[in-house]
């Protein structure tokens, strides 16, 4: 989350906790609120995604917020963490493999109670991934080969953040060279690991609204057929095994549940 998103994302939460805002009262319409917090449509629109999803804001119709009156004011998670508990103990590491795209170590560990042994770690690289959805609901993908699975599927564009780029540059360069569109907008949705117990790579996932056509791919190795994919139709491939790679489930899977909640990325 950008300043400005941030700034707008604590001043609503602020009218809320304050009772400015109570439960089951209605927020003011998109376009006063662009003016009154002097923020762009599509970045306010990240915000309220961020409200909705948390259970801030509930949506009625196609873009009419109201204040949740189940939830906390604050926006918070209803568990608390059970407090420190004792980690592993390292003790050392040595190198097994290395080159540009993969390295392997062998870390001593001691769990809690347990005996010291050799656990084998992978580290990859820091990838982004990015989904762009269009005034239609419908998400930009990519259908490819994959070689390492042997099969065909969709996937967001996306890849390996370069030395020196942050993420959100890599993933909009991502999506320019692999499908010829550039996007308006994206903003931050999450950063995990998608094999915590033995892979080390940071995969971040962006998500916006709305891109522009500037041309041809550019990325020959990585382009594939260019679609927009009617996120209505996400359930049906998931089924059918046809959606390729963690990044892209977990951006997808947050569009529709936020989609059947009210929208992750409101409607225009």
């Amino acid at each position: 989350m950008g300043p400005k998103t941030a700034r707008v994302d604590r001043t609503l939460r602020e009218w809320i906790a304050s009772g400015e805002l109570s439960p089951g009262d209605r927020l003011p319409s998109e376009r006063t609120l662009v003016e009154r917090l002097g923020i762009g449509r599509t970045a306010l629109r990240q915000v309220l995604a961020r409200l909705l999803a948390e259970g801030v804001l509930e949506v009625r119709g196609r873009s009419s917020y109201t204040v949740s009156g189940s939830h906390s004011r604050s926006g918070s998670v209803s568990i608390s963490s059970p407090g420190e508990l004792e980690p592993w103990r390292i003790h050392g590491e040595r190198t097994i493999y290395d080159n540009r795209w993969v390295k392997l170590d062998l870390v001593d560990v001691e769990p809690p109670g347990v005996e010291r042994f050799e656990h084998h770690v992978v580290r990859l690289q820091h990838v982004s991934i990015a989904a762009v959805v269009d005034d239609q609901d419908r998400v930009l993908m990519l259908w490819r080969y994959r070689f390492v699975p042997d099969k065909w599927g969709w996937e967001l564009p996306g890849g390996i953040v370069d030395e020196g780029e942050d993420a959100l540059s890599t993933a909009l360069r991502e999506v320019e060279e692999e499908t010829g569109w550039r996007p308006a907008a994206l903003e931050h949705l999450v950063t995990y690991q998608p094999m915590v117990g033995m892979v080390d790579s940071p995969h971040e996932i962006f998500v916006g609204r709305g891109a522009q056509h500037v041309g041809d791919p550019t990325d020959v190795e990585e382009a594939g057929h260019v679609e927009w994919v009617p996120l209505t139709d996400i359930p049906g491939l998931m089924a059918r095994d046809e959606l390729m790679g963690s990044g892209t489930l977990v951006a997808l899977l947050h569009l529709v549940a936020g989609r059947s909640g009210g929208a992750a990325i409101a409607a225009p």
